[in-house]
């Protein structure tokens, strides 16, 4: 694969953009013979498809799982893991059914998409075996959910679904809980932040159900990318874990390459020199691999970009060979679950060579086959960026791997310093099961399915007793003799959001039609679902007429716009409390909470595909406040007057210095800068003092900031340093500018960010 990647660099005009090439070299395989305790219908099912022995790692982690020991599985992509937990699973169903053939145990299985259990669901239902298996979520219908509990052996559901449907419904699943023998937790890394700790909230309420029928299953997790895993799965379940972490499968041959966009001829704000998109590299790179018959994966960061992706290179692959612009398609989370099935069966079959996917495939699904992924953009951590990569060379064969740079402070850095994404482990996930804005509505969720008692409470952590007499006070709880009692007309479960989306999602529904074209989650419908806006749907444009946040409709029609359209919002800032702060020399950083307000108040209309902005709209949206946990850091006046800062200097240097450390926290922390917000003020009436904050983008906090603040001093040497190495003049997307600035990137100071930098961090 080192070879196509050399002759995609050589193309005339893309001299210098490849900046970086690595090759890994390849990896014998370490093996094991199949347990004894092993079911031999279950060896044979495997050994049928060519399994001949297991990897080491898999027999150490199976034998262990069988022997009750809870285990998580922390080995490469492709590694074998789900035969890891299969093997002891599999066995014990099979096994333990009685001589009529009655339901012996059961396993549930967890992913954190549908996506994920779909591929589960074939790859056990193409062992062939006599297994009851079947998933339930939000696509299964109301027979085959009776079904799965009143026969089903092997559940393969999603923390949603075990939160809103099978805790509450537990009477109705009182024979499969009382049978389970193992929880399989898949891809346990992709828990984290709110997210994280909504899921190691429900999984305690599950281990409290399972407790209420006699039964303590066995768990096991498995991720390719998790640090500190017995740490990471103990955090999760609230168990006592044991990591399996050599990993004995075979691996081919793997070339990254580290690709940066060259400099344009073209402007954006504020006159700052623009380099050319990473989703328009990436769909020229995506053409040539498809007309050379490399099956290539392109993860592109947004929905829009997935779907232009895609139509970008089916047109340039149709100008070599028009049969060709049918086998490149785009995949994204929106789609009805038809076409979702329709194009994993594709690119699984091979009549798809060139794919454009969010992160929705990043997991582990099976696509074995593939050649070559690009990334168009960094994912956000380097976590996701190895599950990314790792889709490619899933046979055991050679692999390709192209990172492409976005005009982004953490792009930027990455390409210019490969040892920080390539030489460095991953990062450990970051959540906070305590966080009371989580715990609080489980609490509520756990008193609906069986009353609260003392003994109960120590499950839920150190802090749940003080939030259940908070909730009592709040009218929530009832407290009586034999424990604490939900007595609201509401299903408890409704009160936890474990997506932290904010609410429901909107349904897309075309006016003409009524046909429900999509959805998008109620955090981002302000944004992108307004009256106004541009929406991309499987390559058709589509305008929306309608957004109505009380019945979750935003109504919308066909139409070819020239333009897209980008939302335009204002954020105010708070500090309500602050928990730890540190004095660097006359500055201080501090971490605490606060409250952040923010309005959707107009929306942009840019040109395509220049991108200039022709218009602007405004709309009338409500604000929404958010109690969240922050990191900060205030520079006082003397300081500033001796740095030779003047006053009118301030608010471009700190909104410069702000929009660079949003988009460097990555590299620290398990976080997306969507994850993370900023706000920046020459004098900020909480503090008296120029400050800069950047806060967690979820009630209560995720962790993120806290961490932020536990590495300031290389997280923010790194803000300085990118700032400075950047070759632009006055500041560009590489380094001071935002793709999410509600204030169209004005003022930023790009020297002035550099001396104020210095000011914080001292000599």
């Amino acid at each position: 694969m080192t070879s196509v990647l050399e002759r995609l660099a050589a193309v005339p005009g893309r001299e210098g953009r490849l900046v970086h090439l690595e090759v890994r070299p390849e990896r014998p395989a370490v093996t094991a013979p199949w347990p004894g305790w092993a079911d031999p219908a279950v060896v044979a099912a495997h050994s049928a498809r060519g399994v001949a022995s297991l990897w080491q790692h898999q027999a150490v982690a199976a034998d262990a799982a069988h022997a009750g020991q809870h285990v998580v599985v922390a080995t490469g992509t492709a590694s074998g893991k789900s035969l890891a937990y299969q093997l002891p699973a599999l066995t014990r169903c099979l096994s333990s059914r009685s001589a009529r053939g009655a339901r012996g145990a059961t396993v549930l299985y967890l992913a954190p998409t549908k996506a994920l259990a779909q591929d589960q669901l074939a790859g056990l239902a193409a062992l062939g075996l006599d297994l009851r298996v079947t998933t339930h979520d939000g696509d299964s219908g109301r027979d085959q959910r009776q079904w799965a509990r009143e026969h089903a052996e092997y559940v393969l559901t999603n923390p949603d679904m075990l939160h809103h449907s099978l805790l509450p419904g537990h009477e109705r699943w009182r024979s499969f809980f009382a049978s389970l023998a193992y929880v399989v937790v898949d891809e346990c890394h992709h828990y984290r932040g709110v997210f994280g700790a909504h899921v190691a909230q429900v999984l305690r309420r599950l281990r409290r159900v399972c407790a209420l029928y006699g039964a303590s299953p066995t768990f096991v997790l498995a991720s390719a990318t998790v640090a500190a895993p017995a740490d990471h799965a103990s955090r999760l379940t609230g168990l006592d874990v044991l990591p399996v972490t050599g990993d004995g499968s075979p691996r081919g041959e793997v070339s990254l390459g580290l690709w940066q966009p060259a400099l344009t001829s073209f402007a954006g704000e504020n006159g700052a020199p623009l380099r050319r998109a990473a989703s328009s590299e990436a769909a020229d790179l995506l053409a040539d691999l498809v007309c050379a018959d490399v099956r290539t994966l392109a993860f592109i960061r947004s929905r829009r970009g997935a779907e232009q992706v895609a139509l970008t290179a089916a047109s340039l692959v149709s100008e070599v060979d028009p049969s060709l612009a049918s086998r490149v398609a785009a995949y994204r989370g929106g789609y009805l679950p038809e076409e979702r099935r329709e194009l994993e069966r594709a690119l699984r079959s091979g009549e798809l060579v060139g794919l454009a996917a969010t992160n929705a495939l990043e997991l582990g699904i099976d696509v074995s086959g593939l050649d070559a992924v690009l990334l168009a953009g960094f994912p956000g951590t380097r976590a996701a960026f190895w599950q990314q990569v790792g889709r490619a060379g899933r046979t055991g064969g050679a692999a390709l791997g192209v990172f492409v740079a976005r005009d982004d402070p953490l792009d930027t850095y990455l390409v210019t310093h490969p040892e920080a994404l390539l030489g460095q482990p991953v990062e450990e996930t970051v959540f906070d099961p305590a966080n009371p804005y989580v715990l609080g509505p489980h609490l509520c969720a756990a008193a609906a399915e069986q009353p609260l008692t003392e003994e109960d409470l120590p499950l839920f952590g150190p802090t749940a007793r003080g939030v259940v007499d908070q909730l009592v006070r709040a009218g929530l709880l009832r407290a009586r003799r034999a424990g604490w009692f939900w007595t609201d007309g509401r299903r408890a479960s409704d009160l936890a959001d474990i997506r932290s989306a904010g609410g429901p999602p909107v349904s897309l529904v075309e006016a003409d039609t009524g046909r429900v074209v999509g959805t998008v989650d109620a955090g981002s419908a302000h944004s992108t679902a307004h009256a106004g806006a541009v929406y991309v749907h499987r390559g058709e444009t589509y305008l929306v007429s309608s957004l109505s946040l009380d019945e979750h409709v935003a109504v919308l029609a066909r139409a070819e716009p020239a333009y897209s359209t980008t939302a335009r919002e204002t954020t105010d800032i708070a500090i309500v409390s602050e928990t730890s702060s540190s004095a660097w020399g006359s500055c201080r950083l501090s971490v605490g909470s606060v409250d952040v307000t923010h309005q959707v108040v107009s929306f942009l209309l840019r040109r395509q595909p220049s991108g200039e902005v022709i218009g602007e709209e405004p709309l009338d949206l409500p604000p929404r406040t958010l109690r969240t946990t922050a990191v900060w850091w205030t520079v006082p006046a003397p300081a500033l007057d001796a740095a030779g800062l003047a006053a009118a200097d301030l608010p471009g240097a700190a909104h410069a210095a702000e929009h660079c450390s949003i988009g460097l926290l990555p590299l620290f922390a398990t976080c997306d800068r969507w994850d993370i917000g900023g706000v920046s003020t020459a004098h900020h009436p909480d503090t008296g003092q120029l400050t800069v904050f950047v806060y967690d983008g979820h009630p209560g906090g995720a962790g993120f900031a806290e961490r932020g603040y536990a590495a300031a001093r290389a997280w923010l040497t790194a803000t300085r340093e990118t700032i400075e190495a950047c070759e632009c003049f006055e500041g560009c997307p590489s380094c001071v500018q935002s793709p999410k600035c509600g204030n169209g990137n004005n003022p930023l100071d790009k020297a002035g960010a550099v001396r104020l930098l210095d000011v914080l961090l001292g000599p």
